[in-house]
């Protein structure tokens, strides 16, 4: 472990003392293949070693949809999930509180929210950041009280907690520095997780022989030939046809080459507005994906709710018997990027789909009401649907 730190330590400290200009970028893209690489070995388990499992951080997937909170220690984290879901979580004037993962269940517009609030996800590590420029090397150097603690795989199992999630709020406290949300964000992107992103629009496809072939259909200002075979030669891929369908940088490249990044929406949450200005808070105001809120005061937590349903971007589905109304009280959730009527049955039982002959919609996605449809058809949300089954 301590090898791994040092290692993207060295590589962190060369990227920053290298200039970026045309001469060093295939340089550069070769350091950021190097360091991808290495954080991907750090989130990797490993079997060696004593200690188990970290007690706390293994939580069961529940629900309609996962929301992560994550954020510096004493930002009200523990009480905004207590005001959102009514579970308990120790709340304290002192730092560290919650040393555990933190599960509950919001009821919203007839889904099954799960909330996470994963203590130590960032609150260990905010602690050394402020302590040490270097994250990475406190926690290999002076640290290992932390690891003991949690288990050997402790970083493993807190990072991929938030990598299951479907959103991730960061708390900020509104009274301390804005360079927190930097920060945190810094340390979610090094483990692969994408704030605010889609997936890169480029092509990558591996081959047997021909050579690195870089093909794109618009100019190219980031990326050369030669550093995407620069970058690719530290992938051990000698043979490949890379097509850009927009200016894509080298991270671009690298992220879909390790091909396990997660793409999420995020809301940055910035909690105890009574205790700041009006002035201070239109300055606030100018941050892209940022709710206002005070946990304590119970303020604005309808309108953060809200903006978690918009970036969960979830359909609500209601169900009808043959000859019975539409149940409005229990909705199907679906997922924006799948709500064929397939998705819905396989939703509701797996074996739905071999007994499916078609189906009876009313609502926004049809012209006719109802209008028979197949299971290709994509639904909208709060249409009704009746599955007609094979005799």
């Amino acid at each position: 472990m301590a090898t791994v730190m040092q290692k993207i330590k060295d590589i962190e400290d060369e990227m920053a003392r290298t200039q970026k200009n045309k001469a060093t970028a295939n340089h550069l893209g070769l350091l950021k293949a190097k360091l991808a690489k290495l954080r991907r070995d750090l989130l990797t388990p490993t079997s060696k070693g004593g200690g188990g499992a970290g007690e706390g951080f293994d939580v069961t997937k529940s629900g309609d949809a996962r929301v992560g909170l994550v954020g510096f220690p004493s930002v009200g984290k523990s009480t905004l999930l207590n005001k959102l879901t009514g579970t308990f979580s120790e709340v304290a004037s002192y730092e560290f509180t919650t040393l555990t993962c933190i599960p509950g269940v919001i009821m919203y517009r007839g889904a099954k929210i799960q909330a996470i609030y994963n203590a130590c996800n960032l609150d260990y590590l905010s602690i050394l950041e402020l302590c040490c420029d270097a994250l990475t090397l406190a926690i290999s150097d002076g640290t290992s009280h932390f690891v003991n603690l949690f288990g050997s795989c402790w970083t493993y199992q807190v990072i991929s907690t938030a990598r299951t999630c479907n959103c991730i709020l960061i708390v900020l406290d509104a009274i301390k520095p804005i360079t927190h949300k930097r920060l945190i964000e810094k340390e979610l992107e090094g483990f692969g997780i994408r704030l605010n992103k889609e997936p890169p629009n480029l092509s990558f496809r591996k081959k047997e022989k021909g050579g690195i072939n870089l093909t794109s259909t618009v100019a190219n200002t980031h990326l050369d030939l030669d550093t995407v075979k620069a970058i690719c030669s530290e992938y051990r891929i000698h043979n490949a046809d890379i097509t850009l369908r927009f200016d894509a940088t080298a991270d671009d490249l690298i992220d879909v080459i390790e091909g396990s990044r997660v793409y999420m929406p995020c809301i940055y949450v910035i909690n105890k507005i009574d205790q700041i200005t009006l002035e201070e808070l239109e300055i606030l105001d100018k941050l892209p994906h940022y709710c206002p809120i005070s946990a304590h005061l119970e303020w604005n937590l309808d309108g953060l709710l809200e903006k978690v349903w918009e970036y969960l971007n979830l359909t609500r589905i209601y169900t009808k018997p043959k000859g019975l109304n539409p149940d409005y009280n229990d909705p199907v959730i679906l997922s924006s990027r799948r709500r064929t009527v397939e998705d819905f049955c396989e939703r509701i039982h797996k074996d739905m789909v071999k007994q499916f002959k078609n189906a009876l919609v009313w609502g926004s996605s049809v012209k006719h009401k109802p209008q028979r449809v197949g299971k290709e058809h994509e639904l909208e949300d709060e249409d009704v649907v009746q599955i007609i089954k094979k005799i």
